[in-house]
């Protein structure tokens, strides 16, 4: 990690973790010039995050990491256990999304020594451990940081965006004086990491006891985690000792057999910040936003946030859009950000009743509507997760014709250039791009040159999906290996524009390619 300092930079990212190596990550491979420093020099090991769901892989592959660059567990389901009625609901989650699987456990460790490690990759990405951001002020020509190194001297950087992606106790968030909005939960929760547990269970299940509700689950590397929420008058001190975690895992283990790897209480949150953005000046990950775990979706919702944020810098910083897209961050993150505390609530409004008649009360409706097929499929199906698609921001609003939503995502499946070329990831063929993509047909061949020019200013790139056995249509033109495009989700003949971070911008019949790059590119140019 080079720790020399730059004078001045195009983005100043404040925070390390894994949400902020994703970001650093992100911005090396837009090549935009970038200073990362985080206050402390290693990682922290305290047991956190522990799992990511299909759209959060898919970002850390769009981030760079191939399958298999961290270890991680694929969860078949996830089960609701009473001890009054004993397993009372489940959600599926086997089998892939998008070309990722749908739920897994993670080492966050590992995943954080990888994106760290990725950095050293990109000549643009600068790194400092053991620096903080002492203070922030503006003017006319960006931003001017002081910043203390870890050899106790100070230097002022500038900077034309700074991002802080420093979490729930951010220093930006103070320094341009955002507030959280929302309340912390009264329950503390003791979390307990073990390794070498005889019989572990493959699944993530949550015991829903009101004496001690104990969400439980296994990890990579033989692990196994438990959380136990404390009751009243219970003290850190005391949960923590040897003997009161040998008695809390008494019922799954013999302790003493076990290895207690990392043990910590946490005081779960709800809450979200008045804004994400201010000025130049942006926030991501804890920053912005605490989800409380019962939803797997804290680690998640940060990993959504520099998606958005990133690609949308670059293309500022590159000069192919104006400053003004920026502002949809804000507009269009905010909102799936407060749904997902509000899943998270809900999920934890499951497993926490702490008395016996509001147990049986929750428990004993959700038993009940497992009766009821298309009630029980929200659960089951994970149809109640909020889909991650915006209600405003840089898209054209309007219903499409096709099974594309506008503002939601393009779903990823397996492509290849021929016969002679390895099948692939669409994301990584079709690249981190602002594209123009034709099923079935060649946009370049219909498009008016003036507008085919507009669109390359704007680092437009046109590529084409063929359904399978059908010729080459070009010379960006890939195979529907999958049958996820053609015609399942677009028909012959039919075009969109994606952003690179995978949301649909426009889309409709070819015939209507002039309009439809002209409405996008004034959505694009002028929000």
């Amino acid at each position: 990690m080079r720790q020399l300092l730059p004078s001045s930079v195009d983005v100043l990212l404040i925070g390390l973790g894994p949400v902020g190596a994703a970001a650093a990550n992100l911005l090396g491979r837009y090549g935009i010039r970038t200073l990362v420093i985080d206050k402390s020099d290693d990682i922290f090991m305290a047991p956190r995050a522990i799992a990511l769901d299909n759209e959060a892989l898919r970002i850390l592959q769009m981030a760079g990491l191939e399958d298999g660059a961290f270890e991680t567990h694929a969860i078949a389901k996830v089960q609701m256990r009473s001890p009054i009625f004993g397993k009372y609901a489940r959600a599926n989650t086997a089998g892939p999304l998008d070309g990722h699987p749908r739920l897994v456990t993670f080492y966050q460790p590992e995943l954080e020594r990888t994106l760290r490690q990725r950095l050293t990759a990109y000549p643009n990405i600068h790194v400092a451990l053991g620096a903080e951001l002492m203070n922030i002020t503006e003017d006319a020509n960006g931003i001017q940081a002081e910043i203390r190194q870890a050899d106790g001297q100070t230097k002022v950087i500038h900077t034309r965006f700074l991002v802080g992606s420093d979490g729930a106790n951010s220093t930006v968030r103070r320094h341009i004086g955002l507030d959280f909005q929302g309340q912390t939960f009264s329950q503390d929760w003791l979390v307990i990491d073990a390794l070498n547990v005889p019989n572990p269970i493959d699944h993530v299940e949550f015991l829903c006891d009101p004496r001690r509700p104990t969400p439980h689950m296994v990890a990579p590397g033989n692990r196994q985690r438990w959380e136990f929420m404390l009751q009243p008058g219970e003290t850190r001190e005391q949960m923590e000792k040897p003997e009161s975690i040998r008695e809390l895992l008494a019922p799954w283990c013999k302790p003493e057999e076990i290895q207690i790897e990392r043990t910590a209480v946490y005081r779960f949150h709800a809450r979200v910040v008045e804004k994400f953005s201010r000025g130049k000046i942006f926030l991501v990950g804890d920053a912005a936003h605490i989800t409380p775990p019962f939803a797997g979706q804290g680690l998640v919702a940060g990993l959504r946030d520099v998606a958005n944020l990133c690609w949308k810098l670059s293309w500022v910083i590159h000069d192919r859009l104006p400053e003004k897209i920026l502002d949809t961050y804000d507009i269009e993150r905010r909102p799936h950000a407060k749904s997902i505390i509000k899943l998270a609530l809900f999920m934890g409004s499951l497993v926490m009743p702490t008395n016996r008649l509001a147990a049986f009360g929750v428990h004993g409706l959700m038993k009940l509507v497992q009766h009821i097929p298309g009630v029980r499929s929200l659960f089951e199906d994970l149809r109640i997760k909020p889909q991650n698609k915006f209600q405003y921001g840089l898209f054209v609003h309007g219903t499409s014709r096709s099974r594309l939503t506008r503002g939601g995502q393009l779903p990823q499946g397996y492509v290849r250039k021929s016969a002679h070329f390895a099948i692939q990831k669409s994301d990584d063929a079709f690249g981190q791009e602002l594209n123009l993509i034709g099923f079935g047909c060649n946009p370049e061949n219909a498009l008016d040159k003036k507008l085919a020019d507009a669109w390359s200013r704007v680092g437009g790139k046109i590529l084409q999906i063929r359904y399978r056995g059908q010729a080459e249509i070009g010379e960006n033109s890939w195979e529907d290996m999958s049958d996820t495009f053609v015609p399942t989700t677009a028909p012959v003949n039919w075009i969109t524009i994606v952003r690179p971070d995978s949301t649909i911008v426009h889309d409709g019949p070819i015939e209507e390619i002039d309009q439809i790059v002209s409405e996008a590119m004034r959505i694009l140019t002028t929000t």
